[in-house]
């Protein structure tokens, strides 16, 4: 009876372990996911104000070209 128990004792042990380490890897696996997705939502917030920046520049550029059109300094 004693070896039984034990014996239920070791695998009970055991089948807890191996669940801890399949809930542990579920739980990275998750947060990795999770880490993927803010780094691409930040990468495309960055491209999205990149292209913002450079749109704004150019009409600035534009601006400033017509202005020295209209004064007569782009001759």
């Amino acid at each position: 009876m004693t070896r039984d128990l034990s014996e239920l004792y070791t695998y009970s042990s055991q089948k807890m372990s191996y669940h801890a380490g399949e809930a542990k890897g579920q739980a990275e696996e998750k947060a990795s996911n999770l880490m993927d997705k803010a780094s691409n939502a930040a990468q495309s917030a960055k491209e999205t104000m990149q292209e913002a920046g450079q749109q704004m520049m150019a009409k600035a550029q534009g601006a400033v070209e017509a202005i020295k059109d209209a004064t007569g300094l782009n001759k």
